[in-house]
């Protein structure tokens, strides 16, 4: 079975073709610049690498230049000879724990918790219904970000609020990531030799937008993420934990609006607000040549981690290992450094700086109590995996 994972983004679709047979990547791109005037088309196959430029009206118009794209480069003959296509979707809300075949009542109920993800859900169903309108038999399958949380006891996820807001509003911690944080989490179990279901881990998603998830016997019991992306860690442009007092003393004191605050507290604050830029390479550049708020914000992102990696510790009772993935976690050997030292005294943590420094896969020492790894995540592998378990059940 041939799969198509589709990354709809509000003026991009970002996609990629695996043969289930092998479970290997065929193909993958992206389309960018939809309705504006000039389109880009990024389009890797084989050795192939193309880029084109075109007008891309909107996104049905996008479906049918990717289904002309892998025509022409025969990767397929047409949309007829997929199995299926896999979508992320990012909010599920309560509905959804699993990935789900998607029809009428599945989209409505997308629909429904779209408020909860404004900026996602609705260019998600964007990309649905292109494919629907391009291929109106081809079976879709939607795959949550949230759905993987959703083991998260009812005493993880409320917050301390009137009940009603809850019930009325659907307001508690639903986190985000869930598809990567399992994605590792199963890696993770292949390098202990353990049944994902007796694995206690942490799995750490560090890019420009960063979580945490405390997994108990592979499952999620806790996430750094809440009612939205905003909480839990310093991220690229996001705060992470604050006050919430600070929002009506802002508000209050230089006048700001609502809208205005939701534009600072997600765009212009983390590490951007700190230093100037949410590029972490750059970061460490700068703090490496003294630059005083480069050095602050680098310290205070590995800070935050550390705070919930005892907070997870305490929660779980037992650790098989941290997980670094995502960018920053693959990448930043620094970051992974400062994350990970002194934590012997506290969990038994014997950090090998020298496999961290040459980026190997294990970057414990042999004797550490808690094994720490670096495993590239791979969502869209993921989602085909998922899509194909579910239409082979």
């Amino acid at each position: 079975m041939k799969i198509l994972v589709l990354n709809s983004g509000s003026s991009s679709i970002k996609f990629q073709i695996f043969d289930m047979k092998n479970v290997t990547s065929m193909c993958h791109g992206m389309i960018e610049q939809i309705g504006e005037e000039i389109g880009h088309i990024n389009f890797f196959y084989k050795d192939k690498s193309i880029t084109k430029e075109c007008n891309i009206k909107n996104h049905s118009e996008g479906i049918k230049i990717l289904e002309d794209i892998l025509m022409k480069n025969s990767v397929l003959k047409s949309f007829d000879e997929l199995g299926a296509v896999g979508h992320r979707v990012v909010h599920g809300g309560e509905y959804f724990s699993k990935p789900t075949i998607i029809n009428s009542d599945v989209i409505e109920k997308i629909e429904k918790v779209s408020p909860l993800a404004p900026l996602h859900n609705p260019v998600n169903l964007i990309g649905i219904k292109a494919i629907s309108k391009v291929n109106p038999s081809l079976v879709q399958v939607a795959v949550f970000d949230t759905a993987f949380h959703q083991t998260i006891p009812d005493y993880a996820y409320h917050y301390a609020l009137p009940y009603e807001y809850y019930t009325k509003n659907q307001v508690r911690r639903y986190g985000f990531h869930g598809t990567s944080h399992y994605y590792v989490a199963k890696e993770a179990a292949k390098i202990l030799h353990k049944d994902i279901n007796n694995c206690n881990l942490i799995t750490l998603h560090l890019g420009n937008g960063a979580s945490m998830a405390a997994i108990d016997k592979g499952k999620s019991i806790d996430t750094s993420m809440g009612f939205t992306p905003l909480e839990g860690l310093v991220m690229g442009t996001r705060c992470g934990d604050i006050d919430p007092a600070i929002i009506f003393y802002l508000s209050k004191n230089l006048n700001l609006s609502i809208d205005e605050l939701d534009n600072i507290l997600n765009k212009k604050s983390g590490l951007k607000g700190i230093c100037d830029t949410n590029d972490m390479r750059e970061i460490e550049q700068k703090a490496s040549s003294g630059n005083k708020r480069a050095k602050l914000a680098l310290e205070i992102f590995c800070y935050r981690i550390k705070k919930y990696i005892g907070a997870y510790s305490i929660a779980l009772g037992k650790v098989d290992a941290l997980v670094f993935t995502g960018g920053i976690g693959e990448h930043s050997s620094t970051v992974r450094e400062k994350v990970c030292n002194n934590l012997y005294n506290t969990l038994g943590i014997k950090f090998d700086q020298d496999a961290n420094i040459k980026h190997n896969t294990v970057i414990s020492k042999n004797d550490s109590k808690i094994k720490l790894f670096v495993i590239p995540t791979n969502e869209e592998l993921e989602i085909a995996k998922q899509t194909y378990e579910l239409l082979n059940i």
